[in-house]
């Protein structure tokens, strides 16, 4: 070997998970790998939090049935602590809702646990090129469920005249508050008709509610 040929460094990789073989399976898999290496394996949040600063791990592969805190209040308390941390959620639960909090708290990525080991791999090779992961069925899932919300169906002005509708202020009222002409205000409003297929502000108030667009 030449002398200024140097070895790549693993990245370390913490495992937690509550059941021992499944933690076994990570460890091996991992350690069978050419980029990474697993730091420690804990069967609970809270035992990794304690050692945290003593294993500084670069990715933390994360259950979220776990007895305690479980995973997805998990990553919200490894990324307030230390936010360079990348946490890979792996588990059974395909929940829109699981799935979106988790993200929320700061998850990188959302494997399946029905994902095979080179999944696991590519998931972890994605995370170093700064990409954010999911297996294809959770994918689908979260497209499915962010069309569903209707999230996209309004602009940021529409969604602002819709939410000052349900709130029961009149044409003047809300073309005052967004600084626009009341013409303007009434432009948006057939818009929104128009895209939620309403016919009145009751009902256009009634779907942005159903569909999570505006807040009550």
């Amino acid at each position: 070997m030449r002398t200024d040929e140097r070895i790549p460094v693993k990245k370390k990789v913490v495992i937690v998970e509550d059941d021992p073989g499944i933690r076994e399976a990570y460890q091996i898999i991992i350690n069978g790998s050419r980029g990474y290496e697993t730091a420690a394996t804990y069967g609970n949040v809270e035992a990794l939090l304690k050692d945290i600063y003593k294993v500084l791990p670069d990715i933390v592969i994360m259950d979220v049935g776990l007895p305690g805190i479980n995973g997805v209040e998990g990553t919200f308390q490894i990324k307030k602590v230390l936010p360079y941390i990348e946490v890979v959620i792996m588990t059974v639960y395909e929940d829109s809702k699981v799935v979106f909090e988790s993200l929320k708290n700061g998850a990188s990525g959302y494997i399946s646990k029905s994902s095979n080991y080179m999944e696991l791999l590519n998931a972890l090779d994605e995370i170093g090129k700064g990409g954010a992961p999911m297996s294809s069925r959770i994918a689908r899932m979260v497209v499915k469920e962010f069309y569903a919300s209707g999230s996209n169906l309004l602009t940021r002005r529409e969604t602002e005249v819709l939410q000052l509708i349900a709130g029961g202020k009149t044409y003047t009222q809300i073309a005052e508050e967004l600084s626009i002409s009341k013409e303007t205000t009434k432009v948006h409003t057939r818009n929104i008709y128009r895209k939620l297929q309403a016919n009145t502000k009751a009902e256009a108030v009634s779907i942005g509610f159903e569909k999570k667009i505006i807040t009550r």
